[in-house]
């Protein structure tokens, strides 16, 4: 009975977690003249929705966008990341004064609600001729996702023995070449998994990229929000199905590809060594 127990509710969360994906990706693939057909499983297949998601007839660019949003990924990924193994390195390993304060800002920075930072954001950006730039939305968004890379990061280097950080330094290894050489291959779990997470997190972010981007820059969840069909009266819903089919796809593969290396860097840190 408990075994049964454990196996409902797995498909429970299952269902509840992959039901809208599922029923996405079946509306993408539906004909739009069937779009509200209420019919469980895949009919009347096309691939008319795909070719209309990329059309740039009506002023939607959405393949311009999915380049908009891997800059701006990749760009907050890397700079979180680098800034974010340093710190939660010194956060793990340094002892100084004001850690815990230190700490405990970082960590408060990620509850901060993100739609008190529009107004401020957007005048400030205005007075500096960001507006429109990839920078006025790479910035804000290493701000959301450095607190989470810290963190994770920093619980990680904490739990690493420090004999072999110890036993580099008396070979003659700086702190930093200890650092490079010994702890962080040994934390390619968790920077991967924060590099994952950071990444989706980056290209989900919609609020700052309505008001911050333009037309040349703005990222997949802003076109796909602007997505005009043949009636301007109508919501081209088919075919914003199928540009979030192709955003999502990507993002569910790469999960189920590295599932493992997610779960050792998120679970690594929390056992002693």
């Amino acid at each position: 009975m408990k075994s049964a127990r454990i196996y409902l509710g797995a498909l429970i969360v299952l269902v509840w977690g992959l039901g809208p994906f599922y029923w996405m990706a079946v509306t993408a693939f539906r004909d739009p003249n069937y779009t509200f057909d209420n019919t469980p499983w895949p009919t009347h297949l096309t691939f008319a929705n795909f070719r209309n998601a990329f059309d740039t007839s009506r002023g939607n660019n959405f393949g311009r966008a999915l380049v908009n949003s891997v800059i701006i990924g990749a760009a907050t990924t890397a700079i979180a990341l680098l800034i974010g193994m340093l710190a939660g390195y010194a956060l793990a390993r340094l002892a100084f004064r004001g850690k815990r304060l230190v700490a405990g800002l970082i960590l408060s920075a990620s509850m901060f609600p993100v739609v008190v930072l529009v107004t401020p954001l957007f005048q400030l950006f205005t007075d500096i001729g960001w507006i429109g730039h990839y920078q006025a939305m790479i910035i804000p968004n290493i701000s959301f996702v450095l607190p989470m890379t810290v963190y994770v990061l920093s619980s990680f280097f904490s739990e690493l023995p420090w004999e072999l950080e110890e036993a580099a330094r008396i070979d003659g290894a700086s702190r930093l070449q200890a650092f490079r050489l010994v702890m962080l291959p040994l934390a390619a779990p968790a920077v991967f998994t924060t590099a994952i997470l950071a990444f989706i997190a980056a290209v989900n972010e919609y609020l700052l990229a309505r008001l911050l981007s333009a037309d040349a820059t703005e990222p997949v969840t802003v076109a796909i929000a602007r997505f005009v069909g043949n009636d301007p009266l109508v919501e081209p819903y088919a075919a914003i199905m199928a540009a979030g089919t192709i955003v999502t796809v990507p993002l569910v593969v790469m999960v189920l590809i590295f599932q493992r290396r997610i779960i050792s860097g998120l679970t690594a840190g929390g056992v002693k060594s």
